[in-house]
């Protein structure tokens, strides 16, 4: 694994970097593409291309990505400006979807972390049910102010809620907002997917962030779920997950430091990247990942 040095405020795209060459289906699909494209400076699939084969190079010097932040910089992700790590990674993967010039390709990439969800939306006056058919590209899972699983944490994101006073919802049978009980159940899982612990909180005015510990496990099966989180239209047999990266964010909700842990795809071992420093890790540390700084 090469490192990534941090080129003025680097660290987030550089922690994303070692997650994208940790991802080896999303390779396989650049790999296939022929780009004949124009303009390759500005492009963002053919630089990420590019430079996620630098990084398989076998060389004991940092990856040259240069050209690849200079071309996120021009599609708006900017430098010298400290980033959210979720935020950027939607941004590539949507810059994706625009640049690449093969449709089929683009999807395909789309597709591995393509979550189907169904919102379900019941009045608690009329028992009127509304259906809404979307999809996600992360599940965004809130954590509480104390220790958390990830397991409690997935279930309170599948769980009914009640909406009421101002956030009644408009019933069409009603013809006017009631009180209403929303959730949210799964059509169908990725190939991989993403995870978004949502750390951060509006206090009086202020944005503060959550530094407690999640506990979470290296492998993840749906299975264990209640039937409830699935839709009538889930079919899909194996739902089990290999953790294969974790981004980390320490610092507070203002600034901070990114670094990741991966796990190699040939060797199984998990490595800890911090931005041009890579060091061999294990599980134990990634279990200690909390977002306080060191």
């Amino acid at each position: 694994m090469r490192g990534l040095s941090n080129y003025y405020l680097s660290c987030c795209v550089n922690t994303l970097l070692q997650t994208l060459n940790a991802t080896w289906e999303l390779a396989d699909i650049l790999e296939k593409w022929k780009s004949g494209c124009v303009g390759a400076e500005d492009n963002v699939p053919f630089q990420l291309k590019r430079v996620l084969k630098m990084m398989q190079e076998d060389l004991p010097l940092p990856a040259p990505h240069q050209d690849f932040l200079r071309c996120l910089d021009r599609n708006s992700i900017r430098l010298r400006v400290q980033h959210d790590a979720d935020e950027v990674f939607f941004s590539i993967l949507d810059l994706i979807q625009q640049q690449m010039d093969d449709r089929t390709l683009a999807l395909e990439i789309q597709s591995l972390y393509k979550i189907s969800v169904e919102t379900q939306v019941q009045c608690l006056e009329c028992n009127n049910v509304q259906t809404r058919n979307s999809h996600l590209l992360s599940l965004p899972l809130h954590i509480k102010e104390d220790r958390n699983s990830l397991k409690d944490c997935m279930i309170s994101f599948f769980e009914q809620q009640e909406l009421r006073g101002i956030d009644c919802c408009f019933c069409a049978q009603c013809e006017a907002k009631t009180p209403t009980k929303q959730g949210v159940k799964l059509c169908s899982l990725p190939q991989i997917l993403c995870i978004q612990l949502k750390r951060f909180r509006n206090r009086h005015g202020f944005t503060i962030k959550l530094n407690c510990r999640v506990t979470f496990p290296e492998t993840f099966n749906f299975s264990e779920f209640q039937r409830e989180t699935f839709s009538s239209d889930f079919t899909q047999n194996d739902c089990r997950y290999t953790l294969y990266a974790v981004v980390v964010h320490y610092g507070n909700a203002m600034c901070g430091h990114y670094t990741a842990y991966v796990r190699h795809r040939v060797s199984n071992c998990w490595f800890y990247a911090d931005d041009s420093r890579v060091s061999q890790s294990s599980w134990e540390d990634v279990q200690k990942t909390d977002g306080h700084l060191y």
